[in-house]
């Protein structure tokens, strides 16, 4: 496990709690951020799993 798969999955985390927020508060842009957020978080996480089958 690697920085990148720590930090994918926090930011995941992080717009899928935006992405309620928005939601619940009928805010579009907070919604679009939030789904923002956890496609930039999976794209990281991947980056680390690549990086940790490339040390393998």
């Amino acid at each position: 496990m690697n920085k990148d798969r720590i930090e994918g999955a926090a930011k995941q985390f992080k717009g899928t709690v935006k992405e309620a927020t928005g939601r619940v508060l009928g805010d579009a842009k907070l919604v679009a951020e939030g789904r923002a957020d956890k496609v930039e978080g999976r794209m990281q996480n991947a980056v680390g799993g690549v990086k940790d089958a490339m040390k393998k």
